[in-house]
């Protein structure tokens, strides 16, 4: 199983995009930077996912940063102890504490997420949808930053719709079904594919982050 761990395995991933799609290999012209962006495979990197489900980069930085705070260290069993009143005031909501109690509780019985990101995609992304409140988003993402798996697309999420319409010229933002299928071209990488459209809309919204993770 192929694993994204370095800024040449990027590399490697964008010349073959261009081979595969030659209107990626204009928008790997124009970005600048396409960065690795690997996170441990831990609680506090799901819990990160799971902050920033539904809200902008922006927000969910500003709210993972007090979950931070909040939870130290931040791990399964310390955020079991914390409770929910300080979770809440670090501005989750009730439907995200819910979710990271769950999480909590499947690490506490036996979940090892390090463990996890080295199953093959469809195992790994099965057992964390498993778990209430993680849904394909999360999984996804979890997926490519957290795994390194070279094949997966978050076609959830709200950047990467906008992204590929402006990218490809596209009339209308495209549904996650399209986006899917417009997505399949690009494997077996597509998960640099999306680490491109997220960069590209990082240069369309000067400069600012829209990487969820």
């Amino acid at each position: 199983m192929q694993i994204i761990n370095s800024l040449q395995d990027v590399s490697d991933g964008l010349t073959a995009l261009a081979e595969l799609d030659d209107r990626l290999a204009r928008i790997i012209d124009a970005v600048d930077d396409v960065p690795l962006r690997r996170h441990p495979a831990n609680f506090a990197s799901l819990a990160h996912i799971v902050t920033g489900q539904l809200l902008s980069t922006s927000a969910a930085a500003a709210i993972f940063k007090r979950l931070e705070e909040t939870v130290q260290p931040l791990d399964a069993e310390t955020l079991l102890r914390t409770d929910e009143s300080d979770l809440l005031k670090a501005g989750l909501s009730r439907a995200k504490v819910a979710t990271l109690r769950a999480v909590a509780e499947a690490t506490a019985k036996g979940l090892n997420l390090e463990q996890l990101a080295l199953a093959p995609a469809s195992e790994a992304h099965k057992s964390l949808c498993k778990i209430k409140g993680i849904g394909r988003w999360s999984a996804d993402v979890f997926l490519v930053f957290c795994a390194g798996h070279t094949d997966i697309f978050p076609s959830g999420d709200l950047a990467l719709r906008v992204a590929t319409q402006t990218a490809l010229n596209l009339p209308d933002r495209p549904e996650i079904r399209d986006l899917d299928a417009i997505a399949e071209k690009w494997a077996p990488w597509r998960s640099i594919a999306a680490r491109l459209l997220w960069a590209w809309y990082r240069v369309q919204k000067q400069g600012r982050e829209t990487t969820p993770l």
